[in-house]
């Protein structure tokens, strides 16, 4: 039992109680008096709000010798404790791996989870077997959901006809394709120009990933789109330009959807310029951008230009990891974490500075990306049904972020000493209370492996929502 607390949806907000039994809602009502033996959490003057979901995480991915610093243990601890009850995990493909032999092996990292999970088939090199193994993707293993990049050339890098035939093919089937849109070609050279001048600090990562060429390649990537027939979704949106990018596709009716991160949203290029090497802690891709920018991207979260928030918590140390780029900007890998502050980063920035309401929120931590990714309608909302993937946040007390607590296995913060006004109480998945206080409280192992419906476009604009639909029981 939940009493006394404020429910917050994608579309509305009023006080109920809640019932949960085994792993679901089972009840909401103005008042609902516990049964003999339920346990009972007081939220008076608490929020009551649907788990977040990360569709955007790099969990136990490939780095030289070490790879991440965070794998499905430490990095799903981290995400309960931040207020994230499902992530949607990047695959990295192996050379000569089919996508389904690389999926299988991604579960076997993923089983010690504490926290529910799904997976982005990456597709790095194409071939005619890889478009016929997408709908066995889909169908059979429930991955619904692709990416593509357009930079790191040799690497990651498709070209504009592959992307165009890997996309036609996921339309098809129901799969949204997510891009990563940088000119990655003009980049490289730019790259290369800036390192021959011993130009080598971090701050000229920012320099030689210019805001214009990812707009050129947002607007590349959407426009194939349109030609294919297919959802596509552009992440970690960084920049004006790149925004405008995806407001005119939707405006010609294409089926984009974007996200930007917290990173864009509350740091900016400055950082890049610190002291002492501490501006290499801050290189990612695309890079953080000119403090005018973060309106910017606040104003299209609002609108609905941009649809969700992802952490791209791609987290790396910055002793022996960051630090090999000391001389060479290029050799510092490329990634910031995120996963255990993005619930925290948008509720203060967000909601209590007023960017945005407590309702969108909820939408663009949760509800549409349970709608974009096919977690819906077990995830996404606090319905009767769904499952009981709950956050209760007290908005009036505060707490400072530090590396000094986080569970993130790393050796700085990227948000150090930044004061929040809403401490998460407690964290429930699937019933389950895995975080209270700040405490990792759950088990490891106890994450399950999510099976995603295909795309729909009728979900996204649907009220499923409406508090008609949730004060009821089953």
């Amino acid at each position: 039992m939940i009493k006394n607390g404020t429910i917050v949806t994608a579309t509305d907000v009023y006080q109920a109680d809640i019932r949960v039994k085994g792993e679901k809602i089972v009840e909401i009502a103005e008042e609902i008096l516990p049964s003999a033996g339920a346990e009972v959490i007081d939220a008076r003057g608490q929020y009551i709000m649907p788990g977040g979901i990360d569709v955007h995480t790099h969990l136990a991915w490939p780095f030289q010798s070490t790879g991440t610093a965070d794998d499905f243990e430490s990095g799903s601890k981290a995400a309960a404790v931040g207020g994230i009850t499902s992530i949607i995990n990047f695959t990295n493909p192996g050379k000569n791996q089919t996508l389904i032999e690389n999926l299988r092996e991604w579960k076997e990292k993923a089983k010690i989870s504490a926290i529910d999970y799904g997976f982005h088939s990456i597709i790095n090199e194409y071939s005619d077997e890889i478009l016929e193994e997408l709908p066995v993707l889909a169908k059979e293993e429930g991955v619904t959901s692709i990416k593509l990049f357009m930079a790191y050339k040799g690497e990651l890098m498709v070209n504009d006809l592959e992307m165009y035939k890997i996309m036609k093919k996921a339309g098809e089937h129901g799969i949204v394709t997510n891009v990563h849109a940088e000119n990655g070609d003009i980049i490289d050279d730019m790259v290369a120009e800036a390192i021959s001048k011993g130009n080598t600090d971090p701050i000229y990562h920012a320099y030689t990933r210019p805001a214009e060429l990812e707009a050129e390649a947002t607007a590349r990537a959407l426009s194939i789109a349109e030609v294919a027939n297919a959802p596509v979704y552009i992440v970690h949106v960084s920049c004006k330009e790149a925004l405008e990018k995806v407001e005119m596709a939707k405006k010609r009716g294409v089926t984009a959807f974007a996200e930007t991160c917290p990173q864009y949203l509350v740091l900016d290029e400055s950082y890049l310029a610190l002291p002492d090497f501490e501006g290499g802690k801050y290189v990612c891709s695309p890079p953080l951008r000119d403090k005018s920018n973060q309106e910017v991207l606040w104003a299209g979260l609002a609108s609905g230009s941009l649809s969700t928030l992802g952490s791209d918590h791609c987290p790396f140390r910055f002793e022996g990891q960051k630090t090999m780029g000391r001389n060479n900007f290029s050799k510092i890998p490329n990634g910031v974490p995120g996963i255990e502050d993005l619930y925290s980063i948008a509720f203060q920035y967000g909601v209590q500075e007023g960017r945005i309401s407590l309702q969108k929120f909820v939408e663009i931590t949760s509800t549409a990306p349970a709608k974009l990714f096919g977690l819906y309608p077990n995830k996404g909302s606090v319905a009767v049904g769904f499952d009981a993937d709950l956050v209760l946040v007290d908005p009036n007390r505060t707490r400072t972020i530090t590396a000094e607590t986080q569970y993130q296995n790393l050796d700085y913060n990227a948000y150090e000493g930044r004061e929040i006004q809403g401490v998460l109480t407690h964290v429930l998945s699937r019933g389950d209370v895995i975080a209270k206080e700040g405490k990792f409280t759950g088990e490891l192992g106890r994450g399950k492996y999510q099976y995603r419906r295909a795309f729909h476009s009728s979900l996204l604009g649907g009220s499923a929502d409406a508090r008609s639909k949730q004060k009821s029981t089953i």
